[in-house]
């Protein structure tokens, strides 16, 4: 619960800069401090939690999943300076490569792609509130 009673006051905050209506603006705080007495609450928190803690795992392989993640897209959008060159010379090698790589980057399945980007937002979300919170440096 300790999570949840720490965001309760940064989302009253991004509540009150959002929402210009002044009555909605309170309905919106009510209807906040009304989940967090129901069990919609302790699932958030759950769930908060075991972002929380996997951020802040000493795991060798944990900590490095997520930089080797960036190191992949990096050298993802990288890969077009070599291919420029290469269309610039052998423009059907260059098409062909692409090709492959359109092929195989579409084959992967749509539910893998929504597990990247949940889970990298989720630790982003996580890292965020350890950092305000000051849990994390």
């Amino acid at each position: 619960m300790a999570i949840l009673e720490a965001l309760i006051g940064p989302i009253s905050a991004i509540i009150d800069k959002v929402i210009p209506d002044k009555t909605a603006r309170d309905k919106a705080k009510l209807e906040l401090l009304a989940l967090q007495g129901t069990q919609d609450l302790a699932q958030i928190n759950a769930r908060l939690s075991a972002i929380v803690a996997e951020a802040g795992s000493h795991d060798p392989w944990t900590s490095r999943a997520r930089p080797s993640f960036l190191y992949v897209i990096y050298v993802l959008l990288l890969w077009a300076l070599p291919m420029g060159v290469l269309a610039a010379f052998a423009p059907d090698r260059a098409m062909a490569i692409a090709r492959g790589m359109n092929a195989y980057l579409t084959g992967l399945p749509e539910p893998l792609y929504a597990l990247f980007g949940t889970g990298y937002l989720g630790y982003t979300a996580a890292r965020q509130w350890g950092k305000i919170a000051g849990v994390d440096k």
